[in-house]
């Protein structure tokens, strides 16, 4: 007589119900930490679910752009107020260089953490060039690439203000006619939100 059959032990006959059991639960880890993920890139790629509202005044600069693309050639490691002027810098220029000043002043406490300069594709006239290294001493000045600027920003030749952040990305774009207290609030945010700078 062939040798006696053993029964199935408990843990052998729950195999099949438990390999299901496991498996649903990987499923479900799955898609709890890769769900997201896919959520967050269809609505960044498709832009579905996004709010409208917003916090901040100026341009959202998103799209990985950095100080060079402006024609600028500078290094910073503190958030900074660029003013560009493709033109020579006239009122609605010399006045975002002196809203730059009054807002790095405006910061208080955390004025270290940020600069204010101008970058020109022309050179300044005398008498201004005169006045900025008289009143404004700490204004960092650069020459500007009119060409690598065009490319960028496209037919803008109005003066703009830039916040930049320590690693050279652009952030935000101002026209001429920002509010002071708008920018302000915004560069705070900004800092207050930032480990950087």
């Amino acid at each position: 007589m062939g040798a006696a059959m053993n029964p199935p032990s408990m843990s052998e006959a729950k195999t099949p119900a438990s390999r299901r059991k496991g498996r649903l639960q990987l499923l479900l880890i799955l898609l709890g930490v890769i769900g997201p993920m896919i959520l967050a890139t269809g609505m960044y790629k498709l832009n579905f679910w996004v709010p409208d509202g917003r916090s901040y005044h100026g341009e959202l600069i998103g799209n990985g752009q950095t100080r060079a693309d402006l024609g600028v050639q500078a290094q910073e490691d503190r958030w900074q107020m660029l003013v560009t002027a493709p033109k020579d810098c006239s009122v609605d220029c010399q006045q975002l260089v002196y809203l730059a000043r009054q807002i790095q002043i405006g910061l208080g406490r955390d004025a270290s953490r940020a600069s204010h300069a101008l970058a020109a594709a022309q050179p300044l006239s005398a008498d201004y060039e005169a006045k900025l290294t008289r009143e404004y001493p700490q204004l960092q000045r650069y020459p500007m690439d009119l060409t690598t600027f065009s490319k960028t920003t496209g037919d803008k030749t109005a003066p703009q203000l830039w916040i930049i952040d320590p690693h050279g990305n652009l952030v935000l774009r101002y026209d001429p006619t920002v509010k002071g207290k708008d920018l302000l609030n915004d560069l705070r945010h900004l800092l207050k939100l930032s480990n950087i700078g």
